[in-house]
């Protein structure tokens, strides 16, 4: 009885979880063991090699690492997490929880809503609706810093993926905060301010101890989007002259517009390998803090 306490039996058991464990397989298990294998070959989009691919080993892993644009996508997408995930909708997610806290209902309400709007639009409409702030010709942005003609997204693509990044994503860290800041005991923060603690001191020294573990869960799966956000592409394609080409733009780049598929799957499968190792740093600290 103790090895099985709800009484279904074995067999009843494996078939209420068989077809979760199938589209686990069908959709996860399975593309990412492809990924692999097509990596090891010199597989392309079209020619010989598209018909009969080769396999090549590691060869198509040591050439990524030794190819410059794969080390400045790494470092770009890098930038990118950094800026817009970890500092950027973390820090806006919980400053706007915060705030909204002592609002009235109503008023809260309506400011959760707009936030929500920017994170389920889809990627292009968002992106169509940015460019038109950004763009050189009668751009939002320009015409407010009365800079007309400023080719925003050429002179500093970064710094606009990383603010466009911010704005679209916060939503998430703002509920996952949100529900956070709701576990805090009020007696403590009541006690903080008949302390004279401020804002900072009571976030730093009362409230942060409590929501460890739920800024360490939204700081691994916003840093695991981003990593693997096509969304950059809808504004700058990569551009100008890499300097915006993030490793899901490289991979995209390399498999569909240069055909060479093998060498892209190599990339998929070293992005996939930094996506375990970051979530094993994460597990381990989620695991010392419990």
């Amino acid at each position: 009885m103790g090895r099985d306490p709800t009484g279904l039996g074995v067999a009843r058991a494996v078939g209420f979880v068989a077809p979760a464990l199938l589209l686990i397989g069908l959709f996860l298990v399975f593309p990412a063991l492809w990924t692999l294998y097509i990596g090891i070959t010199d597989y392309q989009l079209t020619g010989p090699a598209a018909a009969s691919p080769s396999v090549v080993g590691a060869d198509n892993f040591t050439t990524a690492l030794d190819d410059p644009l794969f080390t400045n996508s790494l470092w770009l997408t890098a930038l990118f997490v950094l800026g817009s995930a970890v500092v950027g909708q973390n820090a806006l997610g919980f400053a706007l929880a915060w705030l909204l806290r002592r609002v009235r209902p109503g008023l809260r309400r309506t400011a959760e809503g707009f936030v929500l709007l920017a994170w389920i639009l889809p990627g292009p409409v968002v992106a169509y609706l940015w460019f038109a702030v950004l763009s050189r010709d009668g751009g939002t942005l320009g015409l407010l810093l009365d800079r007309p003609g400023t080719a925003w997204l050429v002179e500093y693509p970064m710094a606009c993926l990383v603010v466009f990044n911010t704005w679209r994503g916060t939503a998430f860290s703002m509920l996952l905060y949100t529900s956070a800041l709701a576990v805090v005991p009020p007696s403590h923060l009541e006690t903080a301010r008949l302390a004279g603690a401020g804002g900072w001191q009571t976030v730093r020294d009362v409230v942060f101890p409590h929501i460890r573990g739920h800024v360490l869960t939204n700081t691994l799966l916003i840093s695991l989007w981003t990593a693997n956000d096509f969304t950059p592409f809808l504004l700058t394609a990569g551009g100008p002259n890499h300097g915006s080409e993030v490793l899901p733009v490289l991979i995209y780049r390399q498999a569909l517009e240069g055909g060479r598929l093998g060498y892209a799957s190599a990339v998929s499968a070293l992005l996939l390998l930094g996506n375990l190792v970051v979530a094993l740093v994460y597990l381990r600290l989620l695991r010392r803090r419990a």
